[in-house]
């Protein structure tokens, strides 16, 4: 399986962006997706996750009541709405697929994770 995210930019703060995770190889709708990102000198950080079936979602604290996660199994794809942005949202920014299709506490590591897409750089200005 092979994921493909999308949809970074430069925008300005407060301003929003929407990314998106496209699997393909085979279908996700029986694993749990994550996203992580990493920003510049810092290592990757968990940002949310959300069960195969969609519900059980999970976000860190920087994200929550900013950021939605959703996925889209009939497109095989998985999405991050990003709103109200700040610059320290600056992030390279990865979708991962998960090792089962439930979310465990383990899945708040970036260890837990074999499947990664490429990323996509998110840059917010001042």
């Amino acid at each position: 399986v092979q994921l493909q995210a999308s949809g970074g930019g430069l925008v300005q703060a407060g301003g929003s962006l929407r990314l998106s995770c496209a699997a393909s190889g085979r279908t996700i709708n029986t694993l749990a997706v994550a996203w992580f990102r990493q920003p510049p000198g810092k290592a990757r950080e968990f940002v949310a996750a959300i069960r195969a079936r969609g519900g059980g979602i999970r976000y860190s604290n920087s994200a929550e009541a900013r950021f939605t996660i959703s996925r889209d199994n009939a497109k095989n794809t998985a999405f991050l709405q990003m709103d109200n942005l700040k610059p320290e949202d600056t992030a390279v920014y990865y979708c991962a697929l998960g090792p089962t299709s439930t979310i465990t506490s383990e899945m708040y590591s970036a260890r837990s994770y074999n499947i990664w897409g490429q990323g996509t750089q998110v840059t917010v200005s001042s």
